[in-house]
């Protein structure tokens, strides 16, 4: 039998070895990609800035536990991410951005999230996953854990779909 621990392992390396083996082919049309590898085999890079926001999901999440707040997660972007990014798309893409932005502006969670206009974004489901590993078997507490990081980088459909990955990436 297969622990959770390597179960967790797997889901983290998968996301990880699909974000570097797609990041060559972001942004192109299939036709595109057809056109110059056929099928993408082959890791030409390294990933993106969605596994290291999987990463620092992570962190945040294995120092807070279930009694993660926003405000957690928002002193953690001041001190982590905030500092590090400057110009444009060095390390985040739109919703982080706009994260970033409305946290230098001094606003609080959830109007980080509702600041900027991408909060619909697919970046809180990128990061999601290690919300279902941590409450494995616990779909609703997965979804909950997500909500309360999507609070400060996103809203609505962004939200949902971060809710949706955590809740179905559980290790059971």
């Amino acid at each position: 039998m297969i622990s959770v621990r390597d179960r967790a392992r797997g889901c983290l390396l998968g996301l990880a070895a699909g974000d570097a083996l797609g990041a060559p082919a972001e942004n192109l049309t299939p036709e595109e990609i057809a056109a110059r590898w056929g099928v993408l085999t082959e890791i030409e890079r390294g990933g993106t800035d969605d596994t290291e926001y999987t990463i620092f999901a992570a962190t945040v999440l294995l120092r807070h536990g279930h009694a993660l707040t926003s405000e957690d997660v928002a002193r953690a972007w001041r001190e982590e991410i905030v500092a590090r990014l400057d110009g444009p798309m060095r390390g985040a893409g739109f919703s982080e951005l706009g994260t970033v932005e409305a946290l230098r502006r001094g606003l609080e969670p959830p109007l980080t999230g509702r600041w900027h206009a991408h909060g619909w974004s697919d970046g809180l489901a990128m990061r999601a996953a290690p919300y279902g590993i941590f409450a494995a078997g616990d779909p609703d507490e997965a979804a909950r854990l997500a909500e309360t990081d999507g609070r400060v980088s996103h809203t609505g459909e962004g939200i949902l779909g971060g809710r949706a990955v955590a809740a179905a990436a559980r290790s059971r």
